[in-house]
């Protein structure tokens, strides 16, 4: 059974597929992940390389936004677990608009 790693935002890491490819060593699924990237969500410099990624709090390698992302930037600087253990959780800008966009990531802090 895979340990579940969750991002900062809310994201399950070890859900995503640039993480479960990597983890993978498959290098023929991260070609296809980035081909993806290219053509449809217009990343015309999306490679194998820049969809590897060890998950959200590793020490390793981070996809590509993920590796800018100003939720982990300022999650990593407060030193909190993830944004629901902020206190300034309900009220940031940031993280709720991102919850607006992703609302499956929500329930990674309900209860």
């Amino acid at each position: 059974m895979t340990e579940i790693m969750l991002a900062y935002c809310g994201l399950v890491c070890t859900r995503c597929e640039g993480y479960l490819a990597t983890q993978a060593g498959d290098e023929a699924w991260k070609e296809r992940l980035a081909k993806k990237a290219r053509e449809e969500f217009g990343n015309p410099d999306a490679t194998a390389a820049s969809v590897a990624c060890d998950g959200c709090k590793s020490s390793g390698q981070l996809c590509g936004y993920c590796a800018v992302c100003g939720i982990r930037a300022c999650a990593v600087e407060r030193g909190v677990e993830n944004c629901g253990a902020c206190s300034e959780f309900s009220t940031c800008e940031q993280i709720q608009k991102f919850l607006e966009m992703v609302p499956e990531a929500r329930a990674s802090f309900a209860g």
